[in-house]
């Protein structure tokens, strides 16, 4: 079984103004509300793969309940844990001749809610894939990534983690199963510029070094870099394709690399199921669906 962890859920409002103007009062063109979180974005996208997975986290009040029923109407498993303080946060994307984006905090989180987090971890196996994406609220210990993983060293799980600095560097001595950062967050771990796929390669073979089993950096409309435990490393250009909506489309690639991985045990198929889904979800208004990565995977074939 495939778990996700998204430690601060959304419903994210999404809203089309034409010529949006301060003080006044503006009409929207369009307007859409989706569940969101870079983890519950993996669990959709590998339903819609046709790989089911349980989404795990924190969720609370009216906004909480919506999260989940979203997620139940779209077939995504949940698992949350409902928390008695404040409500799950509405994140808004305004759309004008602009982007203008407003996120919540989200509600509190206890010790005790944390606590109950864990006791869900423990009846994980060997056999389970755990995904932990997404920053941690201001309300939780900074050191959750890391504290998860080693509470759950020893027992062989394939852990997958998509954060950023401090909470992807302090879990490499635990030995992820893969971590995705892309090229810029490369750079910001090392400080320096990341030029060209060889700079990435060469930065990825850094954090393997630092406990990493597999690293997969995505490079937006630059394509993507796997370097993986048994020394091999992919190289790819990012297919062709009329980018509509950048956000997911990071998750959207762990999703795909996962489902490749399990469907075939193959690091050169999961990386091109996870480029493939990435692009798709990018080249959509909404996250990708299965036809829209087969469609890809057929056309973009040379790229790998």
């Amino acid at each position: 079984m495939i778990y996700t962890v998204t430690f601060n859920p959304s419903l994210d409002y999404i809203v089309d103004v034409s010529e949006f103007k301060t003080g006044v009062v503006n009409r929207t063109t369009g307007e859409k509300i989706f569940p969101g979180g870079k983890g519950i974005n993996v669990s959709i996208v590998l339903k819609n793969l046709g790989s089911q997975s349980t989404a795990l986290g924190f969720t609370a009040g009216f906004t909480g309940n919506e999260i989940e029923r979203l997620l139940e109407e779209k077939g995504v498993d949940t698992d949350f844990i409902s928390v008695s303080d404040g409500v799950s946060r509405i994140n808004v994307k305004l759309r004008s001749d602009e982007e203008t984006e407003i996120n919540g905090q989200g509600p509190g989180i206890s010790e005790d809610n944390i606590n109950e987090l864990y006791s869900k971890l423990d009846k994980l196996d060997e056999n389970d894939v755990l995904v932990l994406a997404g920053s941690i609220p201001d309300v939780m210990p900074s050191s959750m990534y890391m504290d998860i993983m080693k509470y759950l060293s020893g027992k062989n799980i394939k852990i997958v983690v998509d954060a950023t600095k401090n909470l992807l560097t302090n879990v490499l001595p635990y030995g992820p199963f893969l971590i995705k950062p892309n090229n810029h967050e490369l750079g910001e771990i090392f400080g320096v510029e990341i030029k060209d796929k060889d700079d990435v390669i060469k930065y990825a073979k850094k954090l393997q070094e630092q406990g990493a089993r597999n690293v997969l950096v995505s490079m937006a409309g630059d394509g993507a870099v796997l370097v993986t435990e048994d020394a091999q490393e992919f190289k790819a250009e990012a297919p062709k394709g009329e980018l509509k909506n950048s956000v997911g489309a990071g998750d959207s690639m762990v999703a795909g690399f996962v489902y490749g991985y399990l469907k075939t045990n193959d690091y050169k198929q999961a990386f091109m199921y996870g480029v493939c889904t990435g692009s798709a979800s990018a080249f959509s208004e909404e996250l990708a669906t299965k036809a829209e990565v087969d469609a890809l995977l057929d056309k973009s074939k040379e790229i790998f």
